[in-house]
């Protein structure tokens, strides 16, 4: 009786855990992503096109950079049972140490990116760029730390705040014409004070007793998650490579443009499930068959979630850009619904992806995403001649029907067969696509942008809100009596 209500107790622990984790998760990327919202809006309107292709150009090499100098270890001291004060330092150290080598190497191989892209003006802007991350090597220990002990509060208060104050930095020196010079500033002063507060909230802190060999035991299964985090980025970048290279700045910037509204929406919903899940799952390694449960409630979540936000963003796309930034980014309208579809999908596949790693075969994830990123190389190289929107349209295409591969090894592991995932996720996405055309056919008589912008959202929510209703949904139920609940205890 004793072990039934022990067993009971801690899930009910585990499952207030995981939903203090979502809401803080969710208020995290909510507040970063609104605060993008209105800056990016701003940043638009005062930044050329240009300005935002420049940066699109150089990202590749900022990210790379910044997984070769974490290595992967973030995600292994997660993934670590009870990880120990000497993983932790030995992980800071060694990303400090990376973090240098890395900066000096890139430093020197500026000049040869800006002859890549033909832009001369590049070799100051990466060297300035690539310091972010040498200060975030000081502070990967850390966040390891707090995402491990699932305090996302204090991760999202960092996020939240270092997003505020480098939107306002960005914003003011893009008004005083800084040009791209703006967006570097933006992003280096985000890192700052990120590292900064995660100093502040984690308790844990490095000594000089500097000892590599937790490092070299957690190698063979972070070097598997570095290789596929590169993969993943050089996936998410592939088309601003391709396009720096053979179209111009302007083209460039158009694309990315519409990609960072698309990337705003998916990893909103990303984030937000990605804060909690990897803890979750590893501590639910000996239950199985919970495990399975817990996942698939994570996956009609995301899916309750994930497809009417990004199908949604798809419907009003071309008002939404072009009153928001101006009719000099309509060619971003355009590709935005496509890049929408496709977005509303990542979620989905970076949870599959998160239950492979928890269950110790970041071989497989490494090897998806490396074929998924061979691919999409291969493709975008052999269509370019053909144009920016069959690109696109074919890299929309290859990242949706990659949800499959990954839920194919998913299934192996865990006994997720097809039917009951099809059941956890279809009908999230008919009924968003339902109510987006029906939405889309009622407003197209409207000609006016700002009134069929409001009426697109007022609508299209209360229709999706008005289906699940209908329908029963019982993930619609539980969100609303865990924000009730939570609303009656904060004001208890």
């Amino acid at each position: 009786m004793k072990a039934k209500e022990d067993d009971k107790t801690g899930m009910e622990n585990l499952k207030e855990k995981t939903a203090k984790g979502l809401l803080w998760g969710g208020m995290n990327n909510g507040v970063q992503q609104l605060v993008g919202l209105v800056f990016g809006i701003i940043l638009g309107r005062l930044l050329s096109r240009d300005d935002f292709g420049m940066i699109a150009m150089i990202t590749i090499f900022s990210v790379v950079a910044n997984n070769l100098q974490s290595s992967g270890f973030k995600t292994a001291l997660v993934n670590l049972r009870e990880p120990r004060h000497e993983d932790y330092n030995s992980v800071f150290w060694f990303n400090i140490l990376a973090g240098a080598v890395i900066y000096v190497v890139l430093f020197f191989c500026s000049p040869l990116i800006a002859a890549y892209y033909h832009q001369p003006a590049l070799t100051w802007l990466c060297r300035y760029v690539f310091l972010g991350f040498v200060l975030s090597s000081w502070g990967m220990a850390q966040a390891a730390y707090l995402t491990k002990n699932l305090q996302i509060k204090q991760l999202a208060q960092c996020g939240m705040t270092a997003v505020l104050l480098s939107s306002v930095t960005g914003a003011l020196l893009a008004f005083l014409g800084c040009g791209y010079w703006a967006l570097a500033t933006q992003s280096l002063l985000f890192i700052l004070t990120n590292t900064l507060l995660m100093w502040h909230f984690s308790p844990w802190r490095p000594t000089l007793h500097i000892d590599f060999g937790p490092v070299k035991r957690m190698f063979p299964f972070s070097v598997k998650i570095l290789v596929t985090t590169i993969f993943t980025d050089i996936n998410a970048n592939v088309m601003n490579i391709m396009l720096g290279r053979h179209f111009s700045a302007r083209d460039t910037g158009d694309y990315n443009q519409a990609y960072q509204w698309s990337f705003k929406g998916s990893m909103l919903i990303q984030n937000m499930v990605k804060a909690v899940d990897q803890p979750v799952l590893v501590g639910l390694d000996d239950e199985r068959e919970r495990q399975l449960r817990v996942l698939r409630k994570m996956v009609r979540f995301t899916a309750f979630v994930s497809f009417p936000l990004l199908f949604g963003l798809g419907l009003v796309a071309h008002e939404f850009i072009v009153l928001a930034i101006g009719e000099k980014w309509a060619t971003s309208a355009e590709l935005l619904p496509w890049l929408c579809f496709s977005g509303a999908f990542m979620p989905l596949s970076a949870l599959l992806g998160d239950l492979i790693v928890s269950r110790g075969r970041s071989d497989i994830f490494m090897w998806c995403t490396i074929v998924l990123g061979l691919a999409q190389v291969a493709l975008m190289a052999s269509l370019w001649p053909q144009g920016i929107h069959v690109m696109v349209m074919t890299f929309v295409a290859l990242n949706v029907a990659w949800v499959g591969v990954w839920f194919y090894f998913v299934s192996r592991m865990t006994g997720y067969d097809l039917l009951s995932f099809l059941k956890d996720t279809v009908p999230f996405a008919l009924a968003a696509a339902a109510v987006m055309v029906a939405t889309a056919m009622a407003t197209r008589s409207i000609h006016s942008l700002w009134l069929l912008l409001a009426v697109r959202m007022v609508m299209a929510s209360l229709l999706y809100y008005i289906v699940m209703r209908v329908a029963r949904v019982q993930m619609l139920s539980d969100c609303q009596q865990f924000i009730s609940a939570r609303w009656h205890k904060s004001n208890s």
